[in-house]
Protein backbone atom coordinates (compact mmCIF):
# COMPACT_ATOMS: atom_id res chain seq x y z
CA UNK A 1 0.00 0.00 0.00
CA UNK A 2 2.85 2.38 0.69
CA UNK A 3 3.98 2.10 -2.98
CA UNK A 4 0.51 3.21 -4.09
CA UNK A 5 0.56 6.16 -1.69
CA UNK A 6 4.00 7.13 -2.97
CA UNK A 7 2.69 7.11 -6.56
CA UNK A 8 -0.57 8.92 -5.68
CA UNK A 9 0.80 12.49 -6.14
CA UNK A 10 2.13 11.56 -9.59
CA UNK A 11 -1.20 9.94 -10.52
CA UNK A 12 -3.12 13.01 -9.35
CA UNK A 13 -0.73 15.20 -11.39
CA UNK A 14 -1.38 13.11 -14.52
CA UNK A 15 -5.18 13.33 -14.01
CA UNK A 16 -5.03 17.10 -13.42
CA UNK A 17 -2.75 17.53 -16.48
CA UNK A 18 -5.07 15.45 -18.69
CA UNK A 19 -8.12 17.37 -17.46
CA UNK A 20 -6.36 20.70 -18.04
CA UNK A 21 -5.27 19.65 -21.52
CA UNK A 22 -8.83 18.53 -22.35
CA UNK A 23 -10.32 21.81 -21.10
CA UNK A 24 -7.73 23.93 -22.97
CA UNK A 25 -8.30 22.02 -26.22
CA UNK A 26 -12.09 22.23 -25.89
CA UNK A 27 -11.94 25.96 -25.16
CA UNK A 28 -9.63 26.53 -28.15
CA UNK A 29 -11.90 24.52 -30.47
CA UNK A 30 -14.96 26.45 -29.34
CA UNK A 31 -13.20 29.78 -29.86
CA UNK A 32 -12.02 28.72 -33.33
CA UNK A 33 -15.57 27.57 -34.22
CA UNK A 34 -17.01 30.93 -33.11
CA UNK A 35 -14.41 32.84 -35.16
CA UNK A 36 -15.06 30.72 -38.26
CA UNK A 37 -18.81 31.06 -37.85
CA UNK A 38 -18.53 34.84 -37.46
CA UNK A 39 -16.36 35.00 -40.61
CA UNK A 40 -18.92 32.96 -42.57
CA UNK A 41 -21.77 35.24 -41.51
CA UNK A 42 -19.70 38.31 -42.30
CA UNK A 43 -19.09 36.94 -45.82
CA UNK A 44 -22.80 36.27 -46.24
CA UNK A 45 -23.67 39.78 -45.06
CA UNK A 46 -21.15 41.29 -47.49
CA UNK A 47 -22.66 39.23 -50.32
CA UNK A 48 -26.20 40.33 -49.40
CA UNK A 49 -25.13 43.99 -49.10
CA UNK A 50 -23.32 43.91 -52.46
CA UNK A 51 -26.19 42.14 -54.23
CA UNK A 52 -28.69 44.68 -52.93
CA UNK A 53 -26.48 47.55 -54.09
CA UNK A 54 -26.04 45.91 -57.49
CA UNK A 55 -29.80 45.54 -58.00
CA UNK A 56 -30.47 49.14 -57.01
CA UNK A 57 -27.66 50.44 -59.18
CA UNK A 58 -29.18 48.63 -62.17
CA UNK A 59 -32.42 50.54 -61.58
CA UNK A 60 -30.51 53.81 -61.21
CA UNK A 61 -28.61 53.28 -64.45
CA UNK A 62 -31.84 52.59 -66.32
CA UNK A 63 -33.33 55.73 -64.77
CA UNK A 64 -30.37 57.81 -66.03
CA UNK A 65 -30.93 56.49 -69.54
CA UNK A 66 -34.68 57.15 -69.50
CA UNK A 67 -34.09 60.62 -68.06
CA UNK A 68 -31.68 61.29 -70.94
CA UNK A 69 -34.41 60.33 -73.41
CA UNK A 70 -36.77 62.77 -71.68
CA UNK A 71 -34.15 65.55 -71.76
CA UNK A 72 -33.39 65.58 -68.03
CA UNK A 73 -29.96 63.90 -67.95
CA UNK A 74 -26.82 64.06 -70.10
CA UNK A 75 -26.36 60.24 -70.16
CA UNK A 76 -24.81 59.33 -73.54
CA UNK A 77 -27.11 56.34 -74.15
CA UNK A 78 -30.74 57.45 -73.90
CA UNK A 79 -33.45 54.82 -73.71
CA UNK A 80 -37.13 55.39 -74.29
CA UNK A 81 -39.55 54.43 -71.51
CA UNK A 82 -41.09 51.83 -73.82
CA UNK A 83 -37.73 50.19 -74.54
CA UNK A 84 -36.76 50.37 -70.88
CA UNK A 85 -40.00 48.90 -69.49
CA UNK A 86 -38.95 45.21 -69.57
CA UNK A 87 -35.52 46.04 -68.15
CA UNK A 88 -37.08 48.10 -65.36
CA UNK A 89 -39.45 45.23 -64.56
CA UNK A 90 -36.50 42.82 -64.34
CA UNK A 91 -34.55 45.22 -62.13
CA UNK A 92 -37.55 45.71 -59.84
CA UNK A 93 -38.13 41.95 -59.65
CA UNK A 94 -34.47 41.41 -58.69
CA UNK A 95 -34.74 43.96 -55.87
CA UNK A 96 -37.26 41.92 -53.90
CA UNK A 97 -35.16 38.80 -53.18
CA UNK A 98 -32.08 40.95 -52.62
CA UNK A 99 -34.09 43.04 -50.17
CA UNK A 100 -35.27 39.95 -48.31
CA UNK A 101 -31.69 38.73 -47.91
CA UNK A 102 -30.77 42.20 -46.67
CA UNK A 103 -33.59 42.14 -44.11
CA UNK A 104 -32.53 38.71 -42.91
CA UNK A 105 -28.80 39.36 -42.59
CA UNK A 106 -28.41 43.14 -42.30
CA UNK A 107 -28.04 45.23 -39.20
CA UNK A 108 -30.77 47.71 -38.29
CA UNK A 109 -28.62 50.64 -39.42
CA UNK A 110 -27.80 49.11 -42.80
CA UNK A 111 -31.44 48.16 -43.44
CA UNK A 112 -32.60 51.69 -42.57
CA UNK A 113 -30.02 53.23 -44.93
CA UNK A 114 -31.06 50.74 -47.63
CA UNK A 115 -34.69 51.81 -47.18
CA UNK A 116 -33.74 55.45 -47.69
CA UNK A 117 -31.82 54.56 -50.82
CA UNK A 118 -34.61 52.48 -52.36
CA UNK A 119 -37.19 55.17 -51.58
CA UNK A 120 -35.01 57.71 -53.43
CA UNK A 121 -34.75 55.32 -56.40
CA UNK A 122 -38.51 54.74 -56.38
CA UNK A 123 -39.07 58.51 -56.40
CA UNK A 124 -36.78 58.75 -59.44
CA UNK A 125 -38.79 56.01 -61.15
CA UNK A 126 -42.05 57.80 -60.36
CA UNK A 127 -40.67 61.05 -61.78
CA UNK A 128 -39.86 59.21 -65.01
CA UNK A 129 -43.18 57.34 -65.16
CA UNK A 130 -44.89 60.75 -65.20
CA UNK A 131 -42.60 61.67 -68.15
CA UNK A 132 -41.66 64.89 -66.42
CA UNK A 133 -39.27 67.25 -68.17
CA UNK A 134 -37.58 69.22 -65.39
CA UNK A 135 -33.77 68.93 -65.33
CA UNK A 136 -33.51 70.86 -62.04
CA UNK A 137 -35.97 68.57 -60.23
CA UNK A 138 -34.17 65.56 -61.74
CA UNK A 139 -30.84 66.91 -60.48
CA UNK A 140 -32.30 67.22 -56.96
CA UNK A 141 -33.54 63.61 -57.14
CA UNK A 142 -30.07 62.49 -58.24
CA UNK A 143 -28.43 64.28 -55.34
CA UNK A 144 -30.86 62.67 -52.90
CA UNK A 145 -30.19 59.24 -54.41
CA UNK A 146 -26.42 59.76 -54.28
CA UNK A 147 -26.53 60.86 -50.64
CA UNK A 148 -28.71 57.85 -49.77
CA UNK A 149 -26.30 55.51 -51.57
CA UNK A 150 -23.35 57.05 -49.77
CA UNK A 151 -25.18 56.59 -46.44
CA UNK A 152 -25.85 52.94 -47.28
CA UNK A 153 -22.21 52.25 -48.13
CA UNK A 154 -21.02 54.03 -44.98
CA UNK A 155 -23.36 51.88 -42.86
CA UNK A 156 -22.11 48.72 -44.60
CA UNK A 157 -18.51 49.71 -43.97
CA UNK A 158 -19.24 50.36 -40.29
CA UNK A 159 -21.03 47.02 -39.94
CA UNK A 160 -18.19 45.09 -41.56
CA UNK A 161 -15.49 47.14 -39.79
CA UNK A 162 -14.06 48.36 -43.10
CA UNK A 163 -12.16 51.61 -43.49
CA UNK A 164 -14.01 54.62 -44.90
CA UNK A 165 -14.33 54.53 -48.66
CA UNK A 166 -14.90 56.78 -51.62
CA UNK A 167 -18.20 58.62 -51.92
CA UNK A 168 -18.73 57.20 -55.39
CA UNK A 169 -19.30 60.61 -56.91
CA UNK A 170 -17.23 60.99 -60.05
CA UNK A 171 -16.71 64.55 -61.17
CA UNK A 172 -16.38 64.64 -64.92
CA UNK A 173 -14.48 67.32 -66.76
CA UNK A 174 -16.75 69.78 -68.54
CA UNK A 175 -17.13 69.06 -72.25
CA UNK A 176 -14.56 70.80 -74.41
CA UNK A 177 -15.69 73.17 -77.10
CA UNK A 178 -13.73 72.94 -80.36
Amino acid sequence: MSAFIQQLPALIGVVIGALGSYLATTHGDQARFRREQAARWEERRLTAYAEYARTLKKSVTLAYRIAAHLGNDPHPHPLSPEEAAPHLADATDARDPAGEALLMLGTTDVVEKARKWVVAVMDMEGFLRDRTHDPEAWSALLERQRAAREGYYAAVRRDLALPPGHSGEWRLAPPRTP
